[in-house]
């Protein structure tokens, strides 16, 4: 199918992030969010983050306002009624997903694909909630979305050949480079990525080395971009807690423990940059 309207769940980080490359590469957007305060706030942060690529010259101003132009914001579910493709991006909360998709395929065209930004609850559990499973996929993008190129592409069980064709060719259109994956708790990146970050963790917890120390021992010794600490910040501590929660209870195994100092501030409310204090401060 040909995929020109794009709806979105959740003008938060994520929502709002996606919503800015599908209108840089042309398609019409449709964000949904609960009022319109978090719309507002979706739509200054995707403005900032356009004006930014016109100033460092990735972008022309022109098309700065015709993406702008593109967007259209609304707290009624209804409007999903004209997207082709409708992408959750809401917290990582299954309850609250299973509400939202139910309500996504109350309202949406029964042609149009159902999509989930989920980092790693079961796509094929999500799927089961809808009375066409077929029509639904996992479509995880990175944040942040407009400079992260990578997708995973998730199949769950029910997932038919020509949704994931369909979702592969957005993919290509929105500029990002997808790849394929089965249904699988944390798929690909964050089945590798998020366990090593709590392991970090734990060396911090246990008085190893400082966080300064340790996430340069990771830039330094291992080439990352980014130390793993600064990364969980970046993330958001309670993003990375919460995959770790559905490691250990869909695996059942002990190694995906979470580590007892991110649940902590986690508890404290330090969950990292967007509360400007996480293992680190900031401005």
């Amino acid at each position: 199918m040909s995929i020109r309207t794009v709806g979105i769940v959740g003008a938060g980080t994520m929502g709002n992030g996606i919503a800015q490359v599908a209108a840089v590469a042309g398609l019409q957007v449709i964000m949904i969010d609960v009022n319109d305060a978090a719309l507002a706030r979706g739509v200054a942060t995707l403005t900032g983050s356009l004006e930014r690529l016109v100033s460092k010259e990735k972008l022309q101003a022109s098309a700065r306002d015709a993406a702008i132009a593109r967007i259209e914001t609304s707290t009624d579910y209804g409007r999903l009624s004209a997207a082709d493709i409708v992408i959750e991006a809401a917290t990582e909360n299954v309850d609250l997903k299973h509400r939202i998709l139910k309500e996504i395929e109350r309202v949406a065209r029964e042609d149009a694909i159902i999509a989930s930004n989920t980092s790693s609850i079961s796509i094929t559990s999500l799927a089961a909630t809808l009375s066409q499973p077929e029509r639904f996929i996992g479509m995880h993008f990175f944040n942040p979305v407009p400079l992260l190129q990578l997708v995973e592409v998730i199949r769950g069980i029910q997932t038919s050949d020509a949704t994931f064709a369909a979702v592969r060719e957005l993919t290509e259109t929105l500029d990002k480079s997808p790849i394929g994956v089965r249904n699988s708790p944390g798929f690909v990146v964050n089945r590798i990525l998020v366990p090593m970050i709590n392991e970090a963790f734990y060396v911090l917890y246990e008085g190893v080395a400082s966080a300064e120390e340790i996430d340069a021992g990771m830039k330094l010794g291992a080439n990352h971009p980014i130390g793993p600490l600064a990364l969980a910040d970046l993330i958001g501590i309670d993003v990375c807690l919460s995959v770790m929660d559905v490691f250990l209870k869909d695996f059942g195994d002990s190694k995906y423990r979470a580590c007892p100092l991110m649940r902590e501030l986690v508890a404290a409310g330090r969950l990292g940059r967007k509360t400007k204090h996480g293992v680190y401060k900031y401005d």
